[in-house]
């Protein structure tokens, strides 16, 4: 019975070393594995403070976009209210000139007898001023005439000076 007692501690020794064996064997692979995992995360680590970097450099661009943005809009923004007090004042401008051309249309209307008359007697003026200056071109002298005449004045002109020194002497 001693015997069974050291074989089954000799059993139970070499399960025992069996189990150590293994036992090394998976954490060496899991040494292994972690670092693995190790370097996986380091590397990891760096990129994503790239990344990081770039998400903030991002950001800080984003923000001054947004801001740049909102300057626009706000510039934008009186600028449309400048076009909408341009389009007031054409309508108020519109309104006023309908007003005076109602007015001025009720005027015509209200004195179409004395426009007419007005318009007639223009006419008739327009005709005599026509007739004035026929008449004018047929009693203008040619050039001839024209000429002799200049010459006869010449002449009477200097006779009153002539007497003139003739009573002096």
């Amino acid at each position: 019975m001693e015997i069974i007692l050291y074989v089954s501690a000799a059993v139970a020794a070499i399960a025992f070393l069996v189990l150590v064996i293994f036992l090394t064997k998976v954490l060496t692979s899991l040494q292994a594995t972690l670092d693995s995992v190790a370097r996986t995360l380091t590397g990891l680590e760096s990129q994503m403070q790239g990344i990081t970097l770039e998400t903030t450099q991002l950001l800080h661009k984003t923000n001054t976009l947004a801001e740049d943005l909102q300057h626009k809009s706000e510039n934008l923004n009186s600028v449309v209210d400048a076009v909408k007090d341009v389009g007031t004042s054409i309508s108020s401008f519109n309104s006023s000139v309908q007003k005076v051309s109602n007015k001025v249309q009720a005027e015509i209307d209200n004195n179409q007898e004395r426009i007419s008359q007005i318009v007639q007697w223009s006419n008739v003026a327009l005709e005599i001023r026509d007739k004035w200056k026929a008449r004018s071109k047929q009693a203008a002298p040619s050039p001839a005439e024209r000429a002799e005449l200049e010459r006869i004045e010449l002449e009477t002109d200097d006779l009153p000076k002539k007497r003139f020194l003739r009573s002096r002497s």
